[in-house]
């Protein structure tokens, strides 16, 4: 497998940050291809801008469709998207490592989602869910919360399970653009777990993350 990892934390004592080092190791010893977008160490900007783009098309300015423009003018995208968007392209399988941040994720990762999954690029008119331009690539989220896991149900503090949480990223960003997306990892009570329940959940990780070519959980598969 080619795999981009996308890893948005910032400490690089995260469990996170062990996350991630558990899979870039654990794939690389089984012979994958494995590419780090380390959007904090990299200064990767969240926010949404005209200078996004080489040129714009002189009309009221909207970001999608300045997108799909910038994608016909030969990908007029400015160097730190278009370095995304071709390792993007070069993968098969793309990890997404985060915190959950808000039942949801960090801005500098929403800010990936918003200026790498670009319109003519990750999907078009007519053209996402089953026929989104991401299709035949799969995609997990690996996620860490701080919370007790009684809390992620329904009838819990946060009166939502994980996916429900998780929902409008797997579904309405991931899936939406054509990925076959996999159950996400998510290991919960992180920041008051002793180091046995730690280290049982990055070989938890390790596990998900070996499996991934051989015994896949799928969230959503398009035929």
């Amino acid at each position: 497998m080619n795999v981009l990892i996308v890893y948005a934390h910032h400490e690089p004592s995260s469990f996170t940050a062990a996350m991630k080092n558990v899979a870039v190791q654990t794939l690389e010893a089984d012979g994958h291809n494995v590419v780090v977008s380390d959007l904090y160490g990299q200064g990767f900007s969240a926010v949404a801008q005209k200078w996004d783009f080489v040129t714009t098309s002189g009309n009221h300015f909207n970001y999608m469709t300045e997108q799909k423009h910038a994608t016909n003018l030969q990908m007029a995208y400015s160097p730190d998207i278009l370095g995304e968007i071709q390792k993007l392209q070069a993968a098969d399988t793309l990890l997404i490592m985060s915190p959950i941040w808000w039942f949801s994720v960090p801005a500098i990762l929403k800010g990936w989602f918003d200026r790498v999954l670009a319109m003519g690029v990750a999907w078009d008119t007519g053209k996402f869910y089953e026929n989104g331009l991401m299709r035949g690539k799969q995609a997990m989220l690996c996620l860490a919360g701080g919370h007790p896991t009684e809390y992620y149900t329904v009838n819990g503090r946060h009166q939502a399970s994980v996916n429900q949480m998780l929902h409008p990223i797997n579904h309405g960003t991931l899936a939406f653009c054509g990925f076959n997306v996999h159950e996400p990892f998510t290991a919960l009570n992180v920041l008051s777990a002793n180091n046995e329940s730690r280290e049982k959940a990055l070989k938890d990780m390790e596990f998900r993350v070996k499996n991934i070519p051989h015994s896949p959980q799928w969230l959503t598969l398009y035929a």
